[in-house]
């Protein structure tokens, strides 16, 4: 089987989908975060603080590079689609999955979030960054899963079921 992206907004559940899934299917879980935090012995909003986002892309992309060797499940930060090469990166090395979640409810989820470079700035923005991704999302993803109303065990579910049939 293939390497497995999970893409989507911030909120949108991909960390814990990842966790999840991986421990069902046998795999290891990775988070592109967790590995820029881990390599640059830095928070990201440290390295957003220090370099900006540009600086911070490059630094997820050479992430994403050396996880996409693994045979994983890799939970991406939700800007993975600000650049392009991250596409190919994915696409050479398995299947991307979007997870689709409404912002009404991702505001819900985040709003006593305060970690999220992105997140904290006023709503307006915060619904233009979404609008601006989401045909990215939408036009990477191999599968498409609707996570609002659903737990993680339903979306795994979900999962499992597309990888069995591809």
């Amino acid at each position: 089987m293939k390497t497995i992206f999970l893409i989507g907004f911030m909120g949108s559940g991909k960390s814990s989908i990842g966790e999840a899934l991986a421990k069902q299917i046998n795999k290891p879980s990775l988070d592109s975060d967790k590995l820029v935090e881990e390599v640059n012995q830095e928070t990201i909003p440290a390295i957003f603080n220090r370099e900006g986002e540009a600086g911070f892309r490059v630094k997820e992309t050479s992430a994403l590079e050396r996880a996409a060797m693994k045979d994983a499940v890799i939970s991406t930060g939700g800007g993975i689609v600000e650049r392009p090469q991250n596409k190919v990166i994915m696409n050479q090395n398995g299947i991307i999955i979007y997870l689709h979640t409404a912002f009404e409810t991702i505001v819900d989820r985040l709003k006593e979030d305060e970690t999220r470079p992105l997140w904290n700035q006023d709503l307006e923005k915060r619904k233009a960054l979404y609008e601006k991704r989401l045909p990215r999302y939408k036009e990477w993803a191999d599968y498409v899963i609707q996570t609002d109303d659903m737990d993680v065990e339903a979306i795994v579910e979900k999962i499992n079921s597309l990888l069995m049939k591809s």
